[in-house]
This record gives C-alpha cells, structure tokens and sequence, in this order.
C-alpha cells in the first residue's frame, strides 16, 4: 500500500466527539502536526470523515 502525509490543519474545538475521536485515532491532536500512514480503507474513511480539517499529501 501506498504511504500518505496527514497534517492536522484546523483546531478540534467545538468539533463533534466523534471527530475529535478520529484526530486522536489518527495520531494527530494538535494544529501542524503530521503523521504517516499506510493508505487502506479504514485510513481513508477516516481521512475523509475529517477532511475539513486536515491536509492529505502523497509520501
């Protein structure tokens, strides 16, 4: 599978819990932070669900 950058670009605050879960599951929490991830189903969905307030890049 391909890797991909997840960089967290807007805050959490006054987010749903559910979406403020998926930061937290993506290994993100905090504004600037990037993490990288292999791209599957399950990563996808999340990215998606939090599209608003992440950038996606290819690695």
């Amino acid at each position: 599978m391909a890797k991909i950058k997840v960089t967290q670009v807007r805050s959490i605050i006054k987010r749903p819990k559910d979406q403020k879960a998926t930061i937290v599951a993506l290994g993100l929490g905090r504004i600037n932070r990037t993490v990288e991830v292999e791209n599957t189903p399950q990563i996808a969905g999340m990215v998606r669900k939090v599209s608003h307030l992440v950038k996606v890049e290819e690695a």
